[in-house]
């Protein structure tokens, strides 16, 4: 609509699932839901906030602060907070709605949401971002609470920014209750959140090999470029060497550092020694040119893995940010031979290459690429931060084990049930694999509004 501002990453994100609908027979069978889909595409709440704060010199500094409240038919608003100079309106929508589809394919009682601010914690002392944490959090805890909205951290927001915050709002609200979630552990945080996204993504794409091979296929011998090298990138790449995979490549904002050669892998070693760094948030090319690295690796300054740089690859898990896979990249990706891409970041593919993907596995059987969405394929991280709100509720703590096999058996029930729904309304041709990007649309959108429908919002 001609009124409203321009906002390219949430008109992609909504292009994209709109798209999918119309192309499958869902409006056919269902023609009301057009209804449902112009309702869910408008967030429930925005509140935007001025965030004042002191840097160590005295000097009164000046942010912008967001959480989007897009869609509670679920459950309580669930989204996490991103701090990122980049942070405005679009990206936060464009996550938000996103995040609604995620949520409900999960199959957890949660509903979407999204929040941060434009605050850069790089070059931040800890004091300087503990000033400005309790400076949102004043504000933003007037929105939140445990049965309305219940952020988590993103890019920019770790485990220290969570603690910062927490303690502002039970300050301000005298109630301590699982109002964030990817708190510490000796404080009421879930065993494996930190790994969850990673470690799902890496599930999830076990259960497409196991497809797409007829059980025959495992991780076991395949080679695996990531990108990325924060968390999501980190664990996932660690579950890929522990189930026989060998990692070829991470990445960062300033370049990529792969494999030398086609034999070999990262070790659990060298990804320790990178999440280090990046905990002091340093660049990859630091360590690029030490000895240690530089025998076995090269860097190449702003490329991205995708780019014909590492030789064969079998699997493709970008795990960095929105778009950061092209359409000639996904073209790359295929003549490298990859077989299977599922994104650990959100909205990891532009349209184009999405477009590049869906193309190639409509046009072949068995030497096709398929293609997961992170809406499905990296739902672990809020899958296992709506466990930690389930033992924040309870008053109990499980175990690494009991958290880790319902985080595998809530990627295999998202994985199956976008199949399912793929073959129902985007029934391919007979010997294609289903669309999991349609699949998984379809099966998230429907599940948000029958439940709109129930509560009214729609008929």
């Amino acid at each position: 609509m001609s009124n409203l501002p321009y906002e390219p990453e949430f008109e992609q994100a909504y292009k994209e699932l709109a798209s999918t609908l119309e192309n499958s027979t869902l409006f056919q069978k269902k023609p009301e839901y057009r209804k449902a889909l112009q309702v869910v595409s408008v967030p429930e709440r925005v509140v935007q906030f001025r965030v004042v704060w002191e840097d160590d010199n005295q000097q009164v500094q000046i942010n912008r602060g967001f959480r989007v409240q897009f869609n509670s038919a679920l459950g309580p608003y669930k989204g996490g907070l991103r701090f990122h100079p980049s942070v405005n309106l679009s990206i936060l929508k464009f996550l938000g709605f996103e995040q609604i589809f995620k949520n409900a394919l999960t199959g957890l009682n949660m509903g979407g949401g999204k929040g941060g601010s434009d605050f850069d914690p790089k070059g931040k002392s800890d004091n300087e971002i503990r000033r400005f944490c309790v400076s949102f959090m004043t504000e933003l805890c007037k929105h939140i609470g445990a049965d309305t909205d219940v952020p988590a951290g993103d890019i920019g927001v770790t485990g220290r920014e969570v603690g910062f915050m927490f303690g502002q709002y039970k300050k301000i609200r005298n109630s301590w209750e699982g109002v964030l979630t990817g708190k510490g552990g000796s404080w009421g945080g879930s065993l494996i959140r930190p790994e969850a996204t990673g470690y799902g993504v890496v599930y999830y794409v076990e259960h497409m090999i196991k497809h797409a091979t007829a059980g025959k296929e495992s991780f076991a011998g395949k080679r695996v470029a990531i990108s990325g090298s924060g968390n999501v990138a980190q664990y996932a790449a660690l579950k890929v060497i522990e189930l026989g995979g060998s990692v070829i490549s991470l990445s960062d904002s300033q370049g990529a550092l792969v494999l030398k050669g086609e034999e070999g892998s990262f070790t659990n070693e060298e990804i320790n020694t990178i999440a280090a760094i990046k905990v002091e948030r340093k660049q990859i090319s630091e360590l690029a040119t030490t000895e240690a690295f530089s025998s076995k690796f090269k860097y190449i300054p702003g490329a991205r893995p995708w780019t014909n740089i590492v030789g064969r690859i079998d699997v493709a898990l970008p795990s960095a940010t929105q778009n950061e896979v092209s359409g000639d990249e996904a073209k790359a990706l295929i003549a490298a031979g990859c077989k299977f891409i599922a994104e650990g970041s959100n909205m990891g593919s532009t349209q184009d290459a999405i477009d590049v993907f869906e193309a190639h596995r409509d046009a072949n059987k068995s030497e096709a690429i398929w293609y997961a969405p992170g809406k499905a394929a990296n739902a672990g991280g809020v899958a296992v931060s709506g466990l930690e709100m389930a033992q924040n509720s309870a008053r109990v703590n499980w175990s690494r084990e009991e958290v880790d096999t319902r985080l595998k058996n809530i990627m295999e029930d998202c994985f199956n049930n976008g199949l399912a729904t793929a073959k129902e309304y985007a029934t391919p041709a007979e010997g294609v694999l289903p669309s999991l990007v349609a699949g998984s649309n379809i099966a998230g959108f429907t599940k948000v509004a029958e439940a709109m429908k129930d509560h009214g919002d729609w008929w």
